[in-house]
């Protein structure tokens, strides 16, 4: 008897137990369900991003279509010669590096290191940013030291560790070469070029590196199918719950502010001042600027100095909320260079499978790479 009895109650915590798991994967479907209804409509429509007090942010929008006047800009004069110059390796002082060594067509305008290589086999500090949709930057470099494409240009070009070009041989090294004489004249009308030219032409060209558009563009633009519910489950963890939006929104996934996330290495082997480089101002220390995310899954590594090959080791960061390297009391008051840790960064308490719908929404804002052709012969 008590054997009929004891084989009836693990029967029934079986059947309950099925029958909560069946009831937990519904309502699971049904929450997938509800999350996915909420984006499937215009964009006006969906519901409002958790965004702390006093963030500045503007809402996601697409990328235009890629049109026959993309091809009619390629072969302006100004972007002809900025092409031939950005490939070109003469504008190294040994003549083997040009700026396509570290910004590559085939490693979406990046380079894949952790850091870049250049003169001498010098290692750089930074990460190598792509250059994809730098028309939009405000300000270039990590620390923010450039405020236009042609001023960005010089510092490369200049430095003893990248191109190491010694600038008064430049010109001369371009004018012996007629091809050159050449372009400069088709596009600036000018026999004297000297380096304001150069800047502006490789400027010209940088501007046309724009991404694609990605599976994300057209699901803003209504094709709903575009977007799996784990990717639409993730774009909704983005706009709430992991509060990227505080710092990545618009259309290209960027406040074009600074932040300190807590890797700055402060007083240790790798310390990076970040922005305070520039300002000065020690509330910049461990300062960077907050990168786009358009095509983030093509420009691994990740961070101004490439610590982070994986994304979910990446978001796993993020997670945590990077507190710990925030001043104890009394610590910034006694030394008002301590770094302090951006309060937008906070504890987030995501679930291993919140993360990877996160990571899923990413993949979604990256598009194929066009992998662009360097030129056939450079000017000799």
């Amino acid at each position: 008897m008590k054997k009929i009895l004891i084989l009836s109650v693990l029967g029934a915590v079986i059947v309950f137990a099925s029958f909560t798991d069946n009831i937990g994967r519904q309502g699971t479907l049904l929450l997938d369900s509800s999350i996915t209804a909420l984006y499937k409509r215009p964009l006006n429509l969906w519901p409002s991003p958790t965004i702390d007090s006093g963030v500045q942010w503007t809402e996601f929008s697409s990328l235009p279509r890629v049109d026959s006047s993309y091809f009619t800009l390629m072969e302006q004069p100004d972007v002809v010669l900025g092409k031939n110059l950005f490939f070109d390796p003469i504008l190294s002082g040994s003549n083997q590096i040009s700026c396509s060594s570290c910004h590559n067509p085939q490693t979406s305008w990046a380079d894949k290191l952790t850091v870049p290589i250049g003169h001498d086999h010098r290692e750089g500090s930074r990460n190598t940013p792509s250059l994809l949709n730098v028309y939009a930057r405000k300000t270039f470099f990590w620390d923010g030291r450039a405020s236009s494409l042609e001023s960005q240009a010089l510092g490369p070009i200049e430095a003893h560790h990248e191109m190491n070009m010694d600038l008064t041989k430049l010109i001369p090294k371009l004018k012996a070469i007629t091809a050159y004489n050449e372009l400069f004249m088709a596009a600036y009308n000018d026999e004297d070029y000297s380096m304001p030219e150069v800047l502006r032409a490789l400027a010209a060209f940088q501007r046309t590196l724009t991404s694609r558009r990605s599976r994300f563009d057209e699901f803003i633009d209504g094709n709903y199918k575009a977007l799996n519910e784990q990717e639409i489950r993730g774009l909704h963890l983005f706009r709430n719950k992991a509060r990227c939006m505080n710092c990545h929104s618009g259309k290209f996934f960027t406040d074009e502010s600074f932040h300190n996330i807590g890797l700055t290495y402060y007083k240790r082997k790798y310390q990076d001042l970040g922005r305070y480089d520039v300002t000065k101002n020690p509330d910049d220390v461990g300062k960077f600027r907050t990168p786009s995310l358009r095509d983030v899954m093509n420009t691994d590594p990740w961070m101004h100095n490439g610590l982070f090959w994986d994304m979910t080791g990446l978001l796993n960061m993020y997670n945590s909320g990077m507190q710990m390297n925030s001043p104890k009391p009394g610590q910034k008051e006694n030394d008002p260079m301590y770094p302090v840790t951006d309060p937008l960064m906070k504890k987030l308490e995501l679930s291993k499978d919140e993360i990877q719908d996160i990571k899923a929404f990413l993949e979604s804002i990256t598009a194929t790479k066009y992998r662009m052709h360097r030129p056939e012969k450079l000017p000799r």
